[in-house]
């Protein structure tokens, strides 16, 4: 399976877990130098999405799409990828 192959619940719960994440959904939150726990970047994350839970990524096209911007604004925080200027 690769992670194309993942449900997006399942990479959503992957992400919240991830350190850089949680440094992200502080930092967005206002909190520049601080780092959610795993918990908190969830509810950062469904909070972003509109969603009440990360399984309705799985079947909630609108959901889907404001995840897909949350990854790339993401990655373009973490300098994976370009950002526009």
């Amino acid at each position: 399976m690769t992670a194309s192959d993942t449900p997006l619940a399942q990479r959503a719960g992957i992400l919240c877990n991830d350190a850089r994440f949680q440094r992200f959904a502080a930092a967005r939150s206002g909190f520049e130098d601080g780092q959610f726990c795993a918990s908190a970047a969830a509810e950062y994350l469904r909070g972003f999405c509109r969603i009440g839970s990360r399984r309705a990524l799985d079947t909630d096209e609108k959901a889907r799409a404001r995840f897909s911007v949350l990854t790339t604004e993401f990655d373009a925080w973490t300098g994976r990828i370009a950002t526009h200027r």
